[in-house]
């Protein structure tokens, strides 16, 4: 079991690369910071009783839950929220105006991506997310840290318990998997 002591080091000496890294990923240092607290007061509260050994992998995953639940609310957010006064232009008296228009002008007036694109990135972002989930497990994870994460092998290595030649063959296998899958349904690099 982790002491008090043990748990604050450890918390201390992860602190500046864990901002670091969700600064990366939100690009905003406020949005950052809250991150990296709500994993440290999780870890804290949630595993602080874990033998210091085990803080570091939970830590990572942590702070990966924490941003990818940042981008989540960030997306319910702006769908939620966005306004459709942001959509008139700029001295415009609101009369007669249609949605689909200002969505299908960019504002120099010329057209802009058109639905048919928006829809097929987004089903196509949509097939390599589903055929992400159904990797096995532990390639989805070595992939996921290697690659979303952009851990390196050794750190990638450590949080999943593993060596580096068997992060390196479940990334391998990971990606051959999905080229595969994603050939077989058309989706070309």
């Amino acid at each position: 079991m982790a002491t008090e002591k043990e748990l604050s080091d450890f918390l201390k000496s992860v602190e500046k690369r864990a901002f670091k890294r969700s600064y990366y990923h939100v690009r905003n240092e406020e949005s950052a910071l809250d991150i990296v607290q709500d994993s440290m007061m999780k870890l804290a509260e949630h595993y602080g009783d874990k033998p210091s050994n085990e803080l570091p992998m939970l830590f990572q995953r942590i702070l990966s839950n924490c941003t990818l639940d940042w981008f989540r609310r960030q997306k319910t957010h702006r769908a939620v929220f966005s306004s459709m006064g942001e959509f008139v232009p700029a001295g415009d008296d609101g009369g007669e105006f249609d949605v689909l228009d200002a969505l299908s002008l960019s504002s120099n007036g010329e057209r802009a991506s058109s639905a048919e694109d928006i829809v097929r990135r987004e089903q196509i972002f949509h097939q390599i997310e589903h055929e992400v989930a159904l990797l096995p497990t532990r390639q989805r994870e070595a992939f996921l840290m290697r690659y979303w994460e952009e851990l390196d092998v050794a750190e990638t290595a450590a949080a999943m318990g593993c060596s580096e030649g068997s992060v390196k063959t479940h990334c391998f296998r990971a990606v051959q998997t999905l080229g595969k899958a994603l050939k077989a349904k058309g989706i070309e690099p």
